[in-house]
């Protein structure tokens, strides 16, 4: 078994699409290959084949191993809930609410969950891509660290180090980052990856042999910048998309909790479909479609939405024809109140809903997390079609009740799900991911207001598309001959190997 982790210089380096593509091209080659990242914080998240909760990124990592992805594979999450505050999922499960300094005294607990989940995927694979968190140079985290160097230590991994070209500065990042680092650890980084270069690759090579003879370390390759490149992303929320003209205009407020904006991905990528994400103090433009989202504290997020403006531009939407559409947390808010008497997802007590449809939610210990399918009412979508079936995942603790829910978007497992208003206005839904199958999508779509069918992307394809077209990368421009033999693997084929489509 080999262990070899991926650090980045910054956040946002590309450290996520780095080892997606690593795993990828592994797993092309026929290598038993494994995603793992001690310590993610995130708030998009996936659900597990062993009914646990992992980082979105961490689960399109495993779809790049061709491998279903288990909560050992992320074995501490943290989801925001306040500025100073998170909720600690381990091995896949909730462990409870902690602030950063008790978190920080915690951490050393917190490391036997990553090392035994990291000797428990080392027992079922060949080969482990780990994956950092942030930058190993960050001086006031390097105490009790379990999310880098503090990892790659304790597994005695080598570690490659990425920095960002497109930011500029590179050349200050990785020097910079290997000087912050104990000496033990600078001889344990064996080499380093360039990300997101444009141009001329003759211009950079100067700097490049600078960088190695500075350095005593191999430059591994220089990857080039992607353009249109959308997959499952950690936190930062995508913004780059096309639209034809006259699509239909989507809205969604970016809450201080969003989470899993990858629910959005498939409207980015669809041409009938200008999507537009509005942050906080920004004007709220006209639309045919406003989506609130996923959150995870929902009670604070609705107060910011009633906060800026979002109540009374809804209510003006909705009298000019248009529709609005909530999930999960977003859902939530459309009722008539929630509810969190234990202080679950932050302060205790009650806020008042939106008011849009006639249910209320309660917050309840015991997060509901499981994988569904189901299909679209087709009274709800006034779709020709007399089933369409969706796909997705449902996380959450709230549990919603009233006369809206027997009015229901769908149906999973012969049980009502989600709602809809009795005008046909207003609807909203629990599972995350409803947007990825295309006939779903085209349904919603239509429903909201767009006049075409068939242009929806089948957003599964699509990920598996840019996961082959990252792992090209990798045989195009890093040195897999010197990577092979870092992990100890006969030198790579010349062609790869097709990978069943999951």
């Amino acid at each position: 078994m080999a262990t070899l982790m991926i650090q980045g210089t910054t956040s946002d380096a590309g450290k996520t699409t780095v080892v997606a593509a690593l795993c990828r091209w592994l797993a092309r080659q026929g290598v038993s290959v494994a995603p793992f990242k001690p310590q993610n914080m995130a708030l998009n998240s996936a659900v597990t084949t062993d009914g646990g909760e992992i980082g979105r990124s961490t689960a399109l990592q495993a779809l790049a191993c061709g491998i279903e992805p288990h909560s050992d594979m992320n074995p501490v999450l943290l989801k925001p809930q306040s500025d100073s505050g998170a909720q600690v999922i381990l091995r896949g499960q909730v462990h409870g609410n902690m602030g950063a300094l008790d978190y920080h005294a915690y951490k050393a607990e917190a490391m036997e969950a990553v090392m035994a989940a990291w000797r428990s995927l080392s027992e079922r694979y060949d080969v482990i891509i780990a994956e950092g968190a942030g930058s190993p140079a960050e001086v006031n985290l390097r105490a009790n660290d379990i999310a880098n160097m503090g990892f790659a230590e304790a597994a005695d991994c080598p570690v490659l180090l990425v920095g960002d070209i497109d930011r500029g500065g590179v050349f200050a990042q990785l020097v910079g980052t290997l000087e912050l680092i104990s000496s033990s650890e600078q001889q344990r980084t064996k080499g380093f990856i360039i990300n997101r270069f444009r141009g001329d690759i003759s211009l950079l090579e100067p700097g490049l042999d600078w960088l190695a003879d500075r350095s005593g370390k191999p430059v591994m390759g220089v990857l080039p910048y992607l353009h249109g490149l959308i997959v499952d992303s950690e936190d930062s929320i995508g913004t780059t998309g096309t639209s034809e003209a006259g699509a239909l205009n989507v809205i969604v407020p970016v809450l201080p909790r969003i989470s899993n904006h990858n629910d959005f991905d498939p409207l980015r990528l669809h041409p009938g479909v200008n999507l537009q994400f509005i942050g906080p103090d920004q004007p709220i433009p006209a639309a045919d479609l406003i989506i609130l989202p996923g959150s995870k504290s929902t009670r604070a997020d609705l107060a910011f939405l009633h906060a800026q403006g979002w109540t009374q531009a809804i209510q003006k939407h909705l009298r000019y024809g248009g529709k609005v559409f909530g999930i999960c947390g977003g859902f939530q808010m459309l009722g008539e109140s929630v509810d969190d008497p234990d202080g679950l997802e932050g302060q205790s007590g009650s806020t008042k809903g939106l008011g849009l449809l006639a249910m209320a939610t309660t917050m309840v210990a015991g997060k509901q997390l499981k994988n569904v399918r189901g299909t679209l009412n087709p009274a709800a979508t006034d779709c020709a079609q007399a089933e369409v079936g969706f796909s997705g995942y449902e996380m959450h603790n709230g549990v919603s009740e009233g006369a809206a829910l027997a009015h229901p978007l769908g149906r999973i497992d012969g049980s009502n799900e989600g709602a809809m208003s009795t005008d046909s206005q207003v609807a909203g839904t629990y599972v995350h991911g409803i947007f990825d199958e295309p006939a779903a999508c085209d349904a919603l779509l239509q429903w909201a207001g767009l006049n075409q069918s068939g242009a929806a992307v089948d957003y599964q394809n699509h990920r598996l598309a840019q996961l082959d077209r990252l792992a090209d990368q990798v045989e195009q421009h890093l040195d897999t001959d010197w990577l092979c033999d870092l992990l100890g693997l006969p030198a790579a084929a010349a062609a790869p190997k097709e990978m069943s489509q999951q």
